[in-house]
Order: structure tokens, then C-alpha cells, then sequence
């Protein structure tokens, strides 16, 4: 079981006829399209998303990414994809659980991990701007109350 998330965000995926090759089932490669849906709704709960990021001056790209598929999504299938962020003071980590909307039955699960690199200097930080901390820290009193 992978680590739980302090903060969770979960979208529903309706599977289109386009991401699905000729036996109905999910290209591997969608998988990794249905995960930035969940980061970026977490990152919107965060109030901390992509646009936000590039005006506090701040890239994060994605430096190690993992997937492990379990079975294949199908064209028409409803699937759940929650995005828990388990660290933040160093490096942006999420874990990604994919499953089946109705039953719950896990389709498969993920890690993305992605560094702050400043976009004036292009210089990889070794821990996460104060702006992103502060950030996770607000979203975190607010899920307290």
C-alpha cells in the first residue's frame, strides 16, 4: 500500500473512444494524462497551481514518474483517480491511485515526483520555494478546521 497523503484530490474520468486502441482498452501512455487531471485538481485545492507557480518565478517539471498497471481502463468506463500529495518541503511527491468509479476495483497506481527549478536562473532548488510551503501549510489549517 502506498503512503497515504496529507491532501487528496479526486476527479472522475469518463474514458473516450480516443484513448483506447482496437480492443477497447487504454493505451498505457493515457494513464500519465489521466494523472495531471488529479495533480491539478489538487494543485488548484492547494491554491498553488501551474499558472500560480510561473508567477511566483518557479518551473516544476517532472523528474521521476512511476506506474504500475494492475488491469486496463475500457472505452466507456467511468474511473476515479485520486492524487494524494505525500511531500512538499524538498520535492513535490504525489501518490495516484486509478480505479473503476462504480466498483472501486484498483486499475492501477503511480508516483510523480517533480522539483522547483527557478525560471530566471533555470537553477534546480534543493527544497521547495517558501511561496508552495506556504502554501500546503494554508491548505492544511483549512482541512483542520
Amino acid at each position: 500500500m502506498r503512503k497515504a497523503g496529507v491532501l487528496q484530490a479526486e476527479v472522475e474520468i469518463l474514458v473516450p473512444f480516443f484513448d483506447v486502441d482496437m480492443m477497447e482498452v487504454v493505451w498505457h501512455g493515457h494513464y500519465v494524462k489521466y494523472l495531471e487531471v488529479a495533480r491539478c485538481a489538487l494543485l488548484d485545492r492547494l491554491d498553488h497551481n501551474y499558472s500560480q507557480m510561473r508567477e511566483a518565478g518557479y518551473a516544476w517539471p517532472v523528474i521521476d514518474l512511476q506506474l504500475r498497471y494492475v488491469r486496463g481502463a475500457r472505452f466507456g468506463q467511468r474511473i476515479s483517480v485520486r492524487a494524494d500529495l505525500v511531500e512538499w518541503e524538498n520535492r513535490l511527491k504525489i501518490n495516484y491511485l486509478i480505479s473503476d468509479a462504480e466498483t472501486g476495483e484498483r486499475l492501477t497506481r503511480a508516483s510523480s515526483t517533480q522539483v522547483a527549478v527557478e525560471i530566471a536562473s533555470r537553477e534546480m532548488q534543493m527544497v521547495s520555494p517558501a511561496v508552495f510551503i506556504d502554501a500546503v501549510q494554508r491548505a492544511l489549517e483549512a482541512e483542520a478546521c
